[in-house]
């Protein structure tokens, strides 16, 4: 049986699975990275390791102010705390108090407040980099290795095998090594991130587990050339 995570662990899993954000949404003449996108990224990490984020606000202002035109604007601010679950533990949690706050003519400032919170507290939470808000300047450098080179210097096509094609052999992998045990002790070489290769969702996770799964496989070879 593979020794459990505790909550702490398992934040630390969840970081590791998405260390970049590229800016894919635009308005108001600059990209940004949305809500939606923040949390799609870090959702099926968080499934995996079985972590719930609780909100609650404890603290709010509604400030009414009229703009040049006329018009009024309500601008809410809210205090709030975000707890971290671990659900195979309940009693393990961690309490993160936060702020959020958001501008609308309407009634939805509430929503853009807790929108704004929640985005921005997993962003920087997890450490997550977004380009073009920090000195690293992520976007340039991976710009700069998506870049091709012109079609004449260009190297061969990439003949390696497709994500479906590693998930399967993963899994036939693992299957023939360990047999009934083969889920529990994938779960356990991905430090409790993935259950099965074949479930996993995106390509990028796939790319983790598969270079992971490689280098460990290179390492058996060496130690057993050795022997």
């Amino acid at each position: 049986m593979s020794e459990k995570l505790n909550i702490y662990q398992k934040l630390i899993e969840v970081r590791k699975s998405v260390p970049y954000l590229k800016k894919e949404n635009s308005g108001y003449q600059f990209k940004y990275v949305s809500s939606s996108q923040t949390l799609g990224a870090l959702r099926e990490a968080m499934d995996a390791q079985g972590l719930l984020i609780v909100p609650k606000v404890i603290g709010r202002e509604i400030r009414d102010h009229a703009t040049r035109k006329g018009d009024h604007e309500y601008f809410t601010s809210m205090d709030i705390e975000f707890t971290w679950v671990n659900a195979e533990a309940p009693e393990e949690t961690i309490v993160c108090p936060w702020y959020g706050q958001g501008l609308d003519d309407g009634e939805k400032g509430v929503g853009k407040a807790l929108t704004y919170a929640e985005k921005f507290f997993l962003l920087k939470f997890f450490n997550i980099a977004t380009d073009k808000d920090d000195p690293d300047s992520f976007q340039k450098k991976e710009e700069k290795k998506e870049s091709k080179p012109p079609e004449s210097q260009q190297p061969p096509a990439d003949n390696g095998p497709s994500t479906d094609d590693k998930k399967k052999v993963m899994a036939e992998w693992f299957t023939k090594q360990y047999g009934a045990d083969a889920l529990a002790e994938f779960k356990k070489f991905t430090g409790g991130t993935f259950e099965n290769p074949l479930t996993i969702k995106t390509p990028k996770n796939v790319d983790i587990c598969w270079n992971k799964f490689n280098k460990m496989k290179d390492e058996g070879e060496k130690e057993a050339a050795n022997a």
